[in-house]
């Protein structure tokens, strides 16, 4: 009997142990299995305010700038861009009067050849021209001539020489006052580029100095201020090239101007000389135009 109810014991022992075993590891197991409860997200009904656009940022200043050399440049600097300016506005100033006097001769001139050689007296022709006539005052100088002659001691003079000596002087008066000013244009095309350079030599050896001083020798400590300095020479080049190009312009358009006044003034001199004024349509002139 108890040989018998040992080994049931042993078995009910077994189990015991088999069972204590197992149970922590599958409660531990039902503990990391357990379900996540996940909370649900409702949507809200709430919206975002927009966000207010960004300000636009203000454009970087620019240290190396025109206007800054203007403000921070000594007085040298500002002397030679002074001075350039003031070539420039009289180099325009000088073209567009030149300009405007030359067209004012030309039509002078058209006008003198439509009604000038149909007149029968000389005080009449001379009276049908404008006073501001540059013509009119060609042939009031000749007729004075003719009238001052005798009697006096240009009588001593030939009365052709003398004619045509007023009558060129009047001329000349002319040309004179057409070249007026392009003295100045040729001055301002052959120095505003040397103008120009010195300042920019003078911007270089203080953006030079400058940099020796700071001890800093890097692209852009030395490219920013000796580019500022090379704007004068950019700005000497755009005041002498319009300098040049307006005086050859006025100079070749002074020669035409100068023939039609020239050609006036030798038939005022024949007619003089003869008394009389050709009545023939042929006789006029063409005015280049």
């Amino acid at each position: 009997m108890n040989k018998m109810i040992n080994p049931v014991k042993k078995m009910a022992t077994a189990g015991l142990v088999v069972a204590s075993t197992f149970l922590p590891i599958h409660s531990a197991f039902a503990e990391d299995t357990a379900p996540v409860t996940t909370t649900a997200v409702t949507p809200s009904n709430t919206t975002t305010a927009p966000q207010p656009p960004a300000k636009s940022e203000a454009p970087a200043y620019n240290p190396y700038g025109l206007e800054a050399m203007w403000k921070e440049g000594d007085m040298v600097a500002k002397t030679t861009l002074f001075i350039l300016v003031m070539m420039s506005i009289g180099t325009w100033y000088i073209m567009i009067t030149k300009l405007l006097q030359q067209s004012k001769i030309k039509g002078q001139g058209r006008k003198a050849d439509a009604e000038f050689w149909d007149a029968s007296t000389l005080e009449s022709a001379t009276d049908s021209l404008d006073k501001e006539s540059v013509f009119r005052f060609i042939a009031e100088k000749g007729i004075h001539s003719t009238k001052n002659h005798e009697g006096t001691l240009l009588e001593r003079i030939d009365f052709n020489t003398w004619v045509t000596i007023s009558i060129q002087r009047a001329i000349d008066k002319i040309q004179s006052h057409l070249s007026g000013g392009l003295a100045f244009l040729a001055t301002v095309g052959s120095t505003a580029p040397f103008v120009g350079l010195f300042g920019t030599v003078w911007g270089i050896y203080h953006a030079l100095t400058a940099i020796g001083m700071s001890g800093q020798a890097s692209i852009d400590k030395v490219a920013g201020p000796v580019g500022e300095a090379l704007i004068m020479t950019a700005i000497g080049l755009a005041v002498a090239v319009p300098a040049v190009l307006g005086y050859n312009w006025l100079t070749r358009r002074n020669k035409a101007v100068m023939e039609n006044v020239r050609s006036f003034g030798s038939d005022l001199h024949t007619v003089l000389l003869s008394g009389e004024i050709s009545s023939n349509p042929n006789h006029k002139k063409v005015v280049n135009k």
